[in-house]
């Protein structure tokens, strides 16, 4: 592996044609377009990039796609959409064309997903909506990934039968995916939930019931340009000497991979990479989902500080270096790269974004004479 994670100094990247512009006002050299003046109560309208953020993306390489783990916030108008004003309703509905023209999103997490399986309709018209080169990153359903059946307010209540079921898996979640998103799927994740005690006390056998259920699913590699299987814990204990070249070995087998969960219910960034590491070569898959500051059960908290999402709150500046450095490494190797960025990792996940492409952009700058 390479760059400063791996120990060598990648190739320079290609980088992506810049696309026309719109013609600027001479007086300013980041002057936006004209914005259309009228729209349709449900139309969603996006910031039309300035020249600035146009020659940002151009200057990345293509293999990375930095984007939002949803849409449909209303706080990032003047952000990624016009100003509106738009109701979460809407965007949730019609802003994902909107969010697929801004130039360092290039891909998109699909959610809800995670609490009910999508049809193959549902991904097709995600799919609609979005340009050839973008790519989603979708969260498997809590029917195969949970352990436990749980309540509306999260709480265990049984033992869930279908948990790892590789027949379940396939069919309500990964063959609906590959039919309805096609050469669009990013990464297919499955975020394997908080397990009981009872259940951490026997990680190996699970590890046995993982390796069945990855085996038994359909080449997403094969069937796609980009797509790959993933997988996200969300114990420590997975991470522990004893259990992670264990999965390692298993997601190798298996032709997955790792995916960086940057929750704090886990291990830092840091502490997460010998395991990609492990699985090299192979392409990187990162959710940066909470500031740790707010603790492992700070959600909720993050989102009464943050919301509306409309600025940076609080600053990851180590997460965001290392996610620099280990993006650089992958991409510069010739490996794709999916960063997707949850609202309560800073703030805001669009300025986040574009945090993360300056400091890659710094990165592939040539040094001053």
């Amino acid at each position: 592996m390479q760059d400063d994670l791996f120990g060598a100094t990648p190739a320079p990247p290609p980088t992506r044609p810049k696309p026309p512009a719109a013609a600027p006002d001479p007086a300013d050299d980041d002057a936006a377009p004209a914005q259309p003046k009228r729209r349709r109560s449900t139309e969603v309208l996006p910031l039309p990039p300035d020249n600035t953020t146009r020659a940002l993306a151009a200057r990345l390489n293509t293999r990375i796609r930095l984007g939002a783990s949803t849409w449909s916030y209303p706080g990032w108008a003047g952000i990624v959409w016009d100003e509106g004003p738009y109701s979460e309703a809407v965007l949730a509905k019609n802003g994902l064309t909107a969010y697929a023209q801004h130039p360092l999103l290039r891909c998109v997490g699909i959610d809800r997903s995670f609490y009910r399986p999508l049809t193959e309709g549902q991904y097709a018209r995600y799919a609609g909506q979005v340009p050839d080169d973008f790519r989603f990153v979708v969260k498997a359903p809590a029917l195969v990934t949970d352990a436990l059946v749980r309540g509306e307010q999260g709480q265990g209540r049984q033992p869930n039968t279908a948990f790892l079921d590789p027949v379940l898996a396939t069919q309500e979640f990964i063959t609906p995916a590959l039919a309805g998103l096609g050469d669009k799927v990013g990464a297919l994740v499955f975020q394997l939930s908080p397990l009981p005690f009872s259940q951490l006390q026997r990680l190996p056998l699970l590890l046995e019931r993982l390796r069945a259920l990855l085996r038994a699913l359909p080449d997403v590699r094969g069937a796609t340009p980009d797509g790959v299987v993933a997988v996200e814990v969300r114990d420590p204990e997975w991470l522990s000497p004893a259990i992670a070249p264990q999965l390692a070995a298993v997601l190798k087998e298996t032709g997955a991979t790792y995916c960086l969960g940057l929750h704090a219910k886990m291990p830092r960034l840091a502490e997460q990479l010998p395991l990609l590491r492990a699985l090299w070569p192979g392409p990187l898959v990162c959710r940066w989902n909470l500031n740790p500051l707010h603790g492992a059960y700070g959600y909720e908290d993050a989102q009464r500080s943050y919301e509306p999402y409309d600025r940076i709150h609080d600053v990851d500046a180590e997460t965001r270096a290392l996610i620099v450095r280990t993006v650089r490494g992958v991409t510069g190797a010739g490996q794709n790269a999916y960063v997707t960025i949850s609202n309560k990792a800073e703030g805001c996940a669009p300025l986040s974004a574009r945090a993360l492409a300056e400091g890659l952009a710094d990165a592939e700058a040539p040094p001053a004479t």
